[in-house]
């Protein structure tokens, strides 16, 4: 089997905030096609990893690489527009605004002819039509109006209009944090659902998550976070779920085979 490249990969990330050491020497490997979580401690650093690589952190020292190419983001909107795209804890919709609205907020369509060059005027039809064939591919049109308000969908719906957003526009990686820490059981299996369809639609996913039993459900790999840095990399085939809080709190040595694992 050949060996792959990674999709996005870090190289000895280091962020300092005075005394405190968030990064220390951190490694990051996101292959193609495959569901990678990442798991660890409270002030593990795993927030700032995740920002260093959405843009949203600029670390002090190391490199990240996106398909192969060095990469340096100064902000969000540079990660974005290389097609890193996250979904927040928060969602970061804005609730007084459409599906629509929401989907496309900061990549507004314009019409192309003289209204949208001189007048700024915005496409709605196209925007419209593009919510919907993504929301539809997403299996998320048990939302009927499109053009309804976010402020009147349930969490979970809106956490399926933030994850469409990221599905319309993540070209390379969808990152998410911690998606399912504000839902119910219902609606945490939809959320579920669609990390694994997005999978399959050919884009890696980054999950966050504190939540083992979705993490070991969803997961074709997990990172495990401890101290600034990557401390191992498992999988659910070869780990319980007590393996990976083991080694995670230090409990059980790195590299060491899980009690699932199969000769």
């Amino acid at each position: 089997m050949t060996e792959q490249t990674p999709v996005l990969q870090a190289r000895g990330l280091v962020k300092r905030y005075g005394r405190v050491t968030a990064l220390d020497g951190a490694d990051f490997d996101l292959m193609p096609g495959e569901v990678l979580a990442v798991i660890g401690d409270n002030g593990a650093g795993k927030s700032s990893l995740i920002k260093a690589l959405s843009g949203a952190l600029v670390p002090d020292a190391g490199e990240i690489t996106l398909e192969g190419e060095r990469v340096k983001f100064s902000n969000p909107m540079q990660a974005r527009e290389a097609g890193i795209e996250t979904v927040y804890q928060n969602l970061a919709v804005a609730p007084a605004l459409n599906i629509a609205d929401n989907l496309f907020l900061g990549r507004e369509i314009r019409c192309n002819d003289w209204r949208g060059k001189w007048l700024r005027m915005l496409d709605k039809k196209a925007m419209r039509e593009k919510a919907k064939e993504k929301l539809t591919e997403l299996g998320l049109m048990t939302i009927q109006d499109i053009t309804q308000a976010v402020e009147t969908l349930s969490g979970g719906q809106r956490q399926g209009v933030a994850v469409a957003r990221s599905a319309l526009f993540g070209t390379q990686v969808v990152i998410m944090d911690e998606p399912t820490a504000a839902l119910g059981v219902k609606e945490s299996r939809r959320v579920l659902d669609l990390i694994v369809e997005v999978k399959n639609k050919g884009l890696p996913v980054v999950l966050i998550s504190h939540n083992m039993p979705h993490v070991f459900e969803v997961a074709d790999r997990v990172h495990i976070h401890r101290l600034g840095k990557r401390v191992d990399i498992i999988s659910p085939k070869t780990h319980t779920m007590s393996d990976a809080v083991a080694i995670m709190t230090g409990a059980m040595e790195p590299g060491t085979g899980g009690s699932a694992e199969i000769s």
